[in-house]
């Protein structure tokens, strides 16, 4: 089996990550890049270097997938290592584990801590637990490569605490670029959901009360739904197994051909094979499909389901994301769900890097009510940002303009008041070097002097100093000089204040123009003498 371009750079990058001597990686790829083609392709070399390989994942479902994909890409077999089933003994090199088993005491007890070479875990985000470190700890020089999907958690738990690089990263929007992947077009329905009384649970929202918040809508949901999914193959996920199997009740009230499945469901098996043969149009799931399950000709996905985690949105989502023959592209319902505290995932968090890239994005897919590629709402969003961006500046920097306007420049009061000593200023002692304190600026602005030409506390100081000194012989201030100097008047800050104000007077008395008969070039005031 052929690997793809940048699964061949994946499998180069994490052979050159362990040969440069760090131990521990993680690869990162969309899901339906095919990880677990990548990894299969790793453990067969591996193998061929001597290593034995233990794969390692939580669920059932996704070591009889990987052992499979590995059968399939590379012709090699696995041994098993889980419930009653074991690896010891067997001449197979590479051995798919579950988790909850290894982690066990007396199981991890009958293997040296050299046993396994190489340690692969599938779906890596869930490795920070204890059931995982367990078996980390009891192979210690082991190369380990963490493949997952999603690089973030819920608990917001750092995952650098485990692996010390990122080998590899594939992005959404790269593999639909390159054609990999499903382009994905979304959707906001314009229904309100109040979340505002849902608690909160590890970090996300309470399921139970999820469940009790959602059940008032799901009719209004039923009904919004027939003017998008009735031609298509939906997923819908949701908080809790009575919430999904009654949402199927309602959607089968409404016309549609709706199934769900749970982890209790005796007849799941089934009931995958007649959704994914049409027999089904939509099904329902309390959460129990976001990993190890796969049907390609999904085109519509409904998050009823609403999460602050990042990782398992992107879950949901990637039940849509494969190409399919038919297929142009995804689906996406977001609803217009109402809390006061948190911020909610959208569709936007698949694509957008940025926060506020991503906020813009939300807010112009609900104004737009209908559905909207992704990548080119990203771009929209983006170019509004930088408007918006672009905008605020040009503010500020008039505002900045206007108070500037108001304010006297320090060379000007300097030359204003003939100041020589402070022209001349020169900083001598270490206090007097350091920039002006933000409390200087704060006081020099108040007064009327513009901070920003002032490079040092000592400076500062002085002009503190000798504005004070001017209030208290009676001298001009600042902005007496800033605004009869704008006027063309000389040597302003030599005059007395009351001198400067009867004249300010006298110009606001005449409609803020100088009267006629005062020449400002040659005007000495009375007090100066002729």
């Amino acid at each position: 089996m052929e690997l793809r371009p940048y699964q061949r750079e994946a499998k180069e990058a994490i052979f050159e990550n362990w040969d440069n001597g760090t131990r521990r990686t993680l690869l990162v790829l969309p899901t339906g890049c095919g990880k677990t083609i990548v990894f299969a392709k790793i453990a067969e070399e591996c193998v061929r270097n001597g290593d034995r390989v233990l794969i390692l994942a939580h669920r059932g479902e996704l070591l009889q997938q990987a052992a499979d994909k590995i059968a399939k890409a590379t012709g090699l077999g696995c041994a098993t290592e889980k419930a009653e089933e074991t690896c010891l003994g067997s001449w197979f090199r590479i051995v798919v584990g579950s988790v909850q088993t290894m982690m066990q005491e007396k199981r991890l007890g009958q293997f040296p801590e050299d046993y396994f070479d190489t340690i692969i875990i599938d779906e890596a985000h869930h490795c920070i637990s204890d059931s995982y470190q367990r078996v980390l700890q009891h192979f210690p020089e082991a190369k380990v490569l963490g493949v997952t999907a999603t690089p973030d958690r819920g608990d917001m738990r750092n995952l650098g605490s485990v692996f010390e690089s990122m080998a590899y990263e594939y992005t959404l929007p790269k593999a639909i670029k390159e054609g990999y992947l499903s382009p994905i077009k979304a959707v906001t329905i314009p229904l309100k959901v109040d979340l505002t009384g849902v608690g909160m649970q590890s970090g996300d929202f309470k399921a139970s009360d999820l469940g009790t918040a959602l059940d008032p809508y799901l009719h209004t949901i039923a009904e919004e739904m027939k003017g998008y999914c009735q031609e298509r193959k939906t997923v819908v996920f949701l908080p809790l197994v009575k919430t999904s199997q009654k949402f199927r009740d309602i959607l089968n009230e409404n016309g549609f051909r709706a199934a769900e499945v749970n982890g209790d469901s005796q007849d799941r098996a089934e009931i995958l094979k007649d959704f994914e043969s049409d027999r089904y149009n939509v099904l329902c799931n309390s959460m129990l499909l976001t990993e190890g399950w796969d049907c390609p000709s999904v085109d519509c996905i409904v998050v009823l389901r609403p999460t602050k985690v990042r990782s398992l949105y992107c879950q949901m989502v990637g039940r849509g994301t494969r190409l399919s023959q038919g297929k142009d592209h995804l689906l996406l319902l977001d609803f217009l769900w109402h809390t006061e505290r948190h911020e909610l995932c959208h569709p936007a968090h698949l694509i957008c890097e940025s926060e506020e890239v991503a906020q813009k994005m939300t807010e112009n897919l609900e104004e737009a009510g209908c559905p909207v590629d992704i990548e080119e709402a990203e771009k929209s969003a983006s170019e509004d940002v930088i408007a918006q961006r672009e905008e605020a500046l040009a503010k500020k920097l008039a505002e900045m303009k206007r108070r500037k306007k108001k304010l006297v420049d320090p060379l000007q009061f300097e030359m204003s008041i003939q100041a020589e000593d402070l022209a001349g200023y020169v900083p001598a002692f270490g206090w007097e070097m350091a920039p002006p304190s933000d409390k200087q600026k704060s006081t020099l602005e108040k007064l009327g002097i513009l901070p920003d030409g002032i490079d040092n506390a000592g400076k500062a100081s002085k002009l503190l100093d000798r504005l004070d000194k001017r209030r208290h012989e009676g001298l001009t201030t600042p902005k007496q000089i800033r605004f009869l100097e704008s006027r063309g008047f000389l040597h302003v800050g030599t005059w007395q204040f009351e001198t400067a104000k009867k004249l300010i007077d006298r110009i606001a008395g005449n409609g803020w123009r100088v009267p006629q008969e005062i020449n400002p070039g040659e005007y000495i005031p009375e007090n100066i003498g002729a």
